[in-house]
């Protein structure tokens, strides 16, 4: 039912009740088990009188009642069993769109014990190869429209348990399938409401594979057991005040801790329902919304920056939504976006390591990502706190260099439960008996932390983060690239954007307009790995051992006053060329970054 909001409560960003309970909520990890293991939680929502009849899965015009899920689930648990070697790690990949098979999927590796690995779909060739090999991969799941990320790599899949391929959900855009076997022949022996093993897997057994970043030979797969989801699942249902009437848009991709955690995680244990859209779309948010009957959504990154995007109509507040839980999002936009669609706006430090919990209690101010909590600091490289952070009269931060380092958790690791197969990531994130988050922040006087951006080898867009490395050896392939530095620059919202430093071989002519053909080219290049500015330098700065100066070039960034006079391009979400970045241009980003309260990152 669509509720229209009072206008004296559109311009609030979260209600005192919604704060309290933010604030009161279990830190991560310390919430109770809601069941003893996901298998029963999944067979209590699907046999008990109470929850079997009700809504749970909603996908266009279908609904599946939570005895139907359930039946589904167990048909899968029945497949992976029977697919899947016994002497190997039980692991499913799901390369899939956000459809009614990736929750089946879920909640049959819930069943069988099992372990969903969910594959990027923005991954390219080795580097999707690399991920599947890595996480040691029996059995594949994926969808037609997906068979072209596959394709170039099929020679090299080692799948003992095979490739499936869905076409229950398949619409007209679809490719017809044209690899692997048909999924529905394969559940074929299993009629809806059997092939329930009847398992009760340990609370301990791991549930769920979760990519973070990684470089094509070594990517970091964050291990989530079924306690980790159970817990977090409970403690979002707290804070999120999640019933069974209640209904979650998932439109952020569930290979993403964010949907799983925030939307999946406290629908399951609240016997709740949540709302499928195969992709974010901000011109059909509205119209999902109000046909599914959501109350709360999940999101990371952009998404409310692209909401705002679109036209504004009287009615945007008339929508059933009374909550937005999620991370990345820009004091300007959370406001704004509070504002017009009525809805409270929950915007909170996150990982999908979790190892940094954050204080949202006391009135947090503008632009901060929460106050420390005990154990929690930002240090330097050597685990030296920083000094605190000093502004100017109009707010800027001056002391950057000093105040900016690392969030890390003193007290341990938190409810982070490691890194599947990298050792090697795993004693960088956990040394000294810490967990180092690789998130840059900085502490005003009060003790609230302000996010800060990556550390340098890494970028963050749209919610996602990936090293700069891949995206260097792809740039450099260009015929006129001799060298070639990628790194992160602020974008105007959250996170980053991508930014390349070229050198040219002598006597090249840049053409931009060709340039981005050629970047569009690029099969292997995913397009949020697309640089949006590029600088065209004489040399790049390096030490003394020729390793390129990546911190200078961060600093330095598109800001013409600090580029030495090395011309700047840039290209606009959405255009095909590349285009000269000038004072003009260089002014209203400025002023757009004080608009949207993130100037402190103009200044870094």
């Amino acid at each position: 039912m669509v509720r229209e909001r009072a206008a004296a409560r559109t311009h609030i960003v979260a209600p005192p009740e919604v704060a309290e309970r933010v604030a009161l909520a279990p830190a991560p990890g310390e919430a109770p088990l809601p069941a003893p293991n996901a298998a029963a939680l999944l067979r209590r929502n699907g046999t008990d009188p109470v929850f079997a009849p009700r809504p749970a899965l909603r996908f266009g015009e279908r609904i599946w009642t939570h005895g139907e899920a359930y039946a589904e689930m167990a048909r899968y648990a029945a497949l992976f069993l029977d697919r899947l070697d016994p002497t190997r790690p039980p692991h499913v990949a799901v390369l899939l769109d956000n459809t009614p098979e990736y929750v089946f999927c879920l909640g049959g590796a819930a069943l069988a014990g099992a372990a969903i690995v969910g594959l990027n779909h923005t991954r390219r060739d080795e580097h999707l190869l690399a991920d599947i090999g890595y996480t040691d991969v029996q059995l594949l799941v994926t969808e037609p429209r997906h068979q072209e990320l596959l394709a170039p790599v099929a020679g090299d899949l080692a799948l003992p348990g095979g490739l499936l391929v869905s076409e229950r959900f398949a619409d007209g855009d679809d490719p017809p399938r044209t690899m692997g076997e048909p999924l529905d022949d394969a559940l074929k022996r299993w009629a809806p409401g059997t092939g329930d093993p009847g398992l009760e897997p340990d609370v301990e057994t791991l549930w769920v594979l979760l990519f973070t970043s990684g470089t094509s030979s070594a990517p970091k797969a964050v291990r989530c057991t079924q306690r980790r989801l159970l817990t977090t699942g409970n403690r979002m249902t707290m804070v999120l005040d999640v019933g069974p009437d209640d209904v979650g848009y998932l439109a952020m991709p569930l290979f993403h801790s964010n949907s799983l955690m925030v939307g999946l995680a406290p629908a399951l244990v609240a016997g709740a329902s949540v709302g499928l859209a195969r992709r974010f779309s901000a011109s059909r948010f509205l119209d999902d919304v109000r046909h599914y009957g959501a109350t709360w959504f999940n999101y990371t990154g952009k998404p409310l920056a692209y909401l705002l995007a679109t036209p504004e109509k009287p009615d945007d507040a008339r929508n059933p939504l009374r909550l937005a839980y999620g991370n990345e999002g820009s004091p300007h936009v959370v406001e704004a976006v509070a504002a017009r669609f009525g809805v409270a706006v929950v915007d909170v430090f996150g990982s999908t390591e979790g190892g940094i919990a954050l204080d949202r209690s006391g009135g947090v101010p503008r632009g901060s990502v929460g106050k420390l909590r005990q154990g929690i600091k930002v240090v330097d490289p050597d685990g030296k706190e920083r000094p605190r952070a000093v502004f100017d009269t109009e707010g800027r931060l001056v002391n950057a260099e000093e105040c900016v380092g690392e969030m890390v958790n003193v007290e341990g690791v938190g409810p982070f439960e490691g890194y599947y197969r990298n050792d090697e990531a795993m004693a960088r994130t956990t040394r000294n008996g810490w967990y180092w988050s690789g998130d840059l922040g900085y502490v005003d006087d009060h003790d609230w932390v302000y996010f800060a951006g990556r550390t340098s080898d890494w970028l963050r867009v749209d919610g996602e983060n990936f090293p700069a490395a891949p995206i260097e050896a792809i740039v450099a392939r260009h015929p006129d690239v001799i060298l070639a530095s990628v790194y992160g620059v602020p974008d105007v919202d959250s996170g980053d954007q991508v930014m390349a430093a070229l050198v040219l071989r002598e006597g090249a002519r840049f053409d931009p307009v060709a340039f981005a053909g050629w970047v569009d080219g690029q099969s292997d290049l995913s397009p949020k790995w697309r640089p949006r500015y590029v600088r065209l330098c004489e040399a790049l700065p390096t030490t003394a051992t020729n390793k390129v100066l990546v911190r200078t070039l961060v600093h330095q960034k598109f800001r013409l006053d600090r580029v030495g006079g090395d011309p700047v391009i840039v290209r606009g979400r959405g255009e095909d060329r590349y285009r000269a970045f000038g004072p003009g241009e260089q002014s209203a980003l400025h002023d757009a970054f004080v608009e949207s309260g993130r100037v402190q990152a103009w200044d870094l």
